[in-house]
């Protein structure tokens, strides 16, 4: 028998080395996550699926002896494939449609002897940023349930952010992984381009945009998971340069004295610029002084191209029909419009229109406007930008003009976020800041392509600076 010790606030690294010293058990850690997610889960919609009667014969097993060896873990219910598992994207007709193959993504999370306890909630499809599913019930926020999670990794950000586990999968299309840490006061990591595998099935996906990752609650958790995803697998269409040493060592590191812009509003008048968000870059900027850093108000010159969205939008457009496509020949049969939300229709009809050059010629002009904004880290070492243009917005807000305002209200809400999908550059969100409300609203920092050890190095030095791990939601059980 083991010592009863509280492990719901511990992270992932903290937990994996009670396993380690024979403190506490993995099926001690899987059991005391299940009624954490039984006791919170009707409050929050953060998990859709579980596998728990698996996951208990798992943890009581020959677990593989990696470093997360008994951590209990959700996977996001979009990508990392289970072989015999369902994985909807948010989408009802999905629901019970279990897939043929494992990723290499769940391969190596497995390996790293994390225990999966379920799937977590998604918008339909991932094509928004607050996890409100038509097939689904909506992720709540745990500071305020009546607030959106953000997403596509809003069920992940709520779990992570309210205690049900120490950490939980997330991919990020458009700032998929960083709203959401945003919006739950989580760390979100964003890597470089090709640092994780997409495969087998998937070579890339939005142009190379979409990346996976996790949220969690410390800088040292998110350097630790992605070490133990970033295996390079044979047959990519391209790689992220290799990193110096393994990203724990960056923990603590110094990263001297460096050269560090910052920004705080948006370039169009379309974009929302809630004080709130430029307040947490001030507060960052102070901090990033005071740790000894040059620190002046600067950006890269590409940074608001008005012609960004538009393209930005037709690598979505054809991925959504050709995803669809890929989903429709699983199940057998089409998926009719009115199975789906009004903005995935828009997106189908829009890639069905779409001609290769047309593709191809974004493709051609995004490839040219990321290496003018590459440019700017030839001077610089970091930006700082607020992840988002205002803090969590109430549930529903999104769609309450209708579908012909829902992407104009998407647009103004990221003003900062899906440029470094497109650049491929590793980008982390930090929950540096609170409204008065008690609201979270994270701070930006972005790196150099390949360049995740500095993004650690000083995530790490602001989280000793300012730590946030004593702030916790007050979630309740029950609704």
């Amino acid at each position: 028998m083991h010592a009863v010790i509280e492990t719901t606030w511990l992270d992932a690294t903290a937990q994996a080395d009670l396993v380690r010293r024979g403190e506490v058990g993995p099926l001690d850690l899987v059991e005391a996550a299940i009624a954490r997610i039984e006791a919170l889960n009707p409050q929050l919609d953060a998990v859709i699926r579980t596998r728990f009667d698996r996951a208990r014969a798992e943890a009581a097993g020959l677990l593989p002896d990696g470093p997360f060896r008994g951590v209990p873990i959700l996977f996001k219910d979009l990508g990392c494939f289970v072989a015999g598992e369902p994985t909807a994207f948010g989408l009802g007709p999905l629901r019970e449609l279990a897939w043929p193959v494992t990723s290499y993504l769940a391969e190596q999370f497995l390996a790293a002897g994390f225990v999966p306890l379920g799937r977590t909630n998604v918008p339909e499809s991932g094509t928004t940023v607050t996890t409100e599913p038509r097939s689904f019930p909506p992720a709540r926020n745990p500071w305020h349930p009546g607030y959106s999670t953000g997403g596509s990794s809003g069920g992940s950000a709520a779990a992570v952010a309210s205690g049900m586990v120490a950490v939980a999968h997330a991919s990020d299309g458009g700032g998929s992984i960083r709203i959401p840490a945003s919006e739950c006061g989580l760390v979100g990591l964003k890597p470089t381009r090709g640092r994780v595998s997409q495969g087998p099935l998937i070579g890339e996906a939005w142009a190379g945009g979409v990346i996976d990752g996790a949220v969690t609650r410390t800088v040292r958790d998110a350097a630790g998971v992605l070490d133990v995803i970033s295996a390079r697998m044979p047959g990519e269409p391209y790689y992220a340069p290799p990193l110096p040493r393994p990203l724990g060592l960056e923990v603590g590191a110094d990263p001297g004295r460096l050269r560090i812009g910052v920004i705080d509003r948006p370039g169009g008048q379309m974009s929302l610029d809630d004080p709130q968000c430029r307040e947490a870059v001030a507060g960052a900027g102070r901090l990033l002084e005071s740790l000894g850093h040059h620190v002046e108000e600067s950006a890269p010159d590409g940074m608001f191209e008005h012609e960004f969205a538009r393209h930005f939008n037709t690598i979505i457009a054809a991925d959504t029909e050709t995803a669809f496509r890929a989903f429709e020949m699983l199940l057998g049969r089409p998926i009719a419009d009115s199975e789906i939300e009004p903005r995935n229709a828009s997106y189908r009809h829009a890639g069905r229109a779409l001609g290769a050059v047309a593709y191809l010629q974004s493709r051609e002009w995004l490839g040219m406007w990321a290496r003018r904004m590459a440019h700017w880290w030839t001077e610089h070492d970091l930006l700082v930008t607020p992840t988002l243009g205002a803090p969590p917005p109430q549930l529903g807000w999104f769609t309450a003009g209708g579908p012909e305002h829902e992407g104009g209200r998407i647009a103004s809400f990221i003003p900062y976020t899906a440029q470094f999908n497109m650049t491929g550059q590793p980008a982390v969100s930090l929950p540096l800041h609170w409204t008065p409300g008690g609201l979270p609203v994270g701070v930006q920092l972005v790196a150099a392509y390949g360049r995740e050890d500095v993004l650690i190095q000083v995530a790490s030095q602001l989280e000793q600076a300012a730590p946030w791990g004593g702030r916790r939601p007050q979630v309740r059980p029950g609704r």
